[in-house]
C-alpha cells in the first residue's frame, strides 16, 4: 500500500471537495458559547454531527466508494464499522448505484445497526470488536473477489475525512486557527484534517483526542509501531478499536499531531452533558471525547482560537439515557 505526503493528502483532499459539495452537507463551523466561556478561548466548532449520515465518515465513504470502478460497485462492497463508517459507505452506494455487506462487531450500537438496515445493505454483525470484524471483512472480501473498503487504512478515506480541513479553511476566510483538536480512532479522520490545515496554516497545534479506555493509536505512536491493548468499553463507541499493522495512519499520526490528550468515561459524559444542556444538539461520545479534550486543556488553549471537530451524532437512546444520569 503507498504512503501519500501530508501534503499529496492535502492536495487530494482539495480535489475531493466539489464531490463533497454534490452529494454531502458543507457543515456549520459556529462558537459554541459555554465552551468557549469554560475553555477562556474562542472555541469554534464544525459539526460534522449534522452530516449526513450523522457522521464525517461519510465523506472518506463517498471518497472511495467514487474512486471504485461501476463494476466494483455493482458486484458488492465489503466494509467493517462500529457503525458510522458503514453508514458513510452505504450512503456512497445509494448515491452511486452499488450495493454491499458491511461487518460490524456483535455489540454495535442498535441506533447505528438499525440506521445501516434503512440502507439497504447486507449486514453481518460478526467480531468482539472493530479490529476482529475488520479481519473477518477482509478475509470474505478477498475470498470473494470484491472490494474492500478500510474504515481509516486507505489515502482515498483519508483525502475525504481532509475535506472537513478544506471547508474550514474556507468558513474561516482568512483567519486562522492557533489549534485543532480531533477525536482519534484508527487515525483517518486526523491525518486528513491535520494534513490540510498543516498545508494552510504549519504553525497549528494538532491535539488528538482518545478515550483513556480504548486508546490503541495513541499507544501505538508512543510505542513507534502498532500495538494492541487490552481495552476497556467506552462511551466513545466511534473511537473504539484496534489499529490494523501496517495502517498508513500511523506515520501520518506520528508526523501530525503535536499532543495526546486521554479523557475518562465521567469527563466524555460532563461534555455530551455540556453541549446537549448549552447547545441543544445531539452529539455522540466520540464528538464529546474532542469536547472534553479541550476542556481538559483549558490552562494551554486560554486566549486562543481553537477548532473542534464534533464528529457524530449516532447515539442509541438508551446509551444516551445512561450517559446523562451516569
Amino acid at each position: 500500500m503507498s504512503v501519500l505526503s501530508p501534503a499529496a493528502l492535502a492536495a487530494r483532499s482539495a480535489g475531493l471537495a466539489p464531490l463533497m459539495r454534490e452529494h454531502l452537507i458543507r457543515t456549520p463551523l459556529v462558537g459554541f458559547a459555554a465552551l468557549s466561556e469554560q475553555v477562556a478561548a474562542d472555541v469554534l466548532v464544525k459539526c460534522e454531527h449534522l452530516q449526513r449520515t450523522g457522521s464525517f465518515k461519510a465523506r472518506g465513504g463517498l471518497a472511495k466508494v467514487s474512486a471504485l470502478t461501476a463494476d466494483q460497485r455493482r458486484r458488492g462492497v465489503v466494509t467493517a464499522s462500529s457503525g458510522n463508517h458503514g453508514l458513510g459507505v452505504a450512503h456512497a452506494l445509494a448515491v452511486l448505484d452499488g450495493r454491499g455487506i458491511v461487518f460490524v462487531p456483535v455489540h454495535a450500537s442498535s441506533a447505528k445497526v438499525a440506521a445501516l438496515r434503512r440502507f439497504g445493505v447486507e449486514i453481518r454483525q460478526q467480531g468482539d470488536e472493530c479490529g476482529a470484524s475488520e479481519r473477518l471483512a477482509q478475509d470474505y472480501a478477498a475470498e470473494h473477489g470484491l472490494a474492500y473498503v478500510s474504515p481509516y487504512n486507505d489515502a482515498d478515506v483519508i483525502a475525504g475525512q481532509g475535506t472537513i480541513g478544506v471547508e474550514i479553511v474556507e468558513q474561516l476566510d482568512g483567519r486562522t486557527l492557533d489549534a485543532i483538536i480531533v477525536s482519534v480512532g484508527g487515525g483517518g479522520l486526523v491525518s486528513g484534517v491535520a494534513s490540510v490545515l498543516k498545508h494552510h496554516w504549519p504553525t497549528i497545534r494538532v491535539i488528538g483526542a482518545s478515550p483513556v479506555n480504548d486508546a490503541a493509536m495513541a499507544a501505538s505512536v508512543r510505542a513507534g509501531q502498532v500495538v494492541t491493548l487490552d481495552a476497556a468499553p467506552t462511551l466513545s463507541d466511534g473511537t473504539a478499536g484496534s489499529v490494523e499493522p501496517g495502517s498508513i495512519t500511523l506515520p501520518l499520526c506520528q508526523a501530525l499531531v503535536d499532543e495526546w490528550v486521554l479523557v475518562d468515561e465521567a469527563a466524555i459524559r460532563r461534555a455530551l452533558r455540556l453541549v446537549i444542556d448549552t447547545e441543544h444538539q445531539l452529539v455522540e461520545g466520540a464528538a464529546a471525547v474532542a469536547v472534553a479534550a479541550a476542556l481538559a486543556c483549558r490552562q494551554t488553549l486560554a486566549g486562543r482560537r481553537v477548532g473542534i471537530v464534533s464528529c457524530g451524532a449516532n447515539i442509541a437512546a438508551d446509551t444516551l439515557a445512561a450517559a446523562l444520569n451516569g
